[in-house]
């Protein structure tokens, strides 16, 4: 799954994306509430993707791999 705004977008593993417990840890942990707890899905509240303050909570919070933050205008990817 990825989805994209202006500045950020975010791209997750489909298979960590179906994981009840860290879809709950993502939405829990994200200080600007881009992720949701979508009935056990990791879910995305595309109005505040470009609201990532690139702290890489999520990123620290996921199994390894399975969360990417890409910085739309520097083509960087933090994971």
């Amino acid at each position: 799954m990825r989805k994209d705004a202006t500045f950020i977008g975010l791209e997750i593993d489909d298979a960590a994306g179906a994981d009840a417990a860290l879809a709950a840890k993502l939405a829990e942990v994200c200080p600007v509430d881009i992720f949701s707890d979508d009935d056990g899905r990791v879910g995305l509240v595309e109005g505040n993707l470009d609201e990532c303050i690139l702290c890489e909570m999520c990123i620290k919070a996921a199994p390894p791999g399975t969360v990417k933050v890409h910085k739309l205008y520097s083509d960087e990817v933090l994971a």
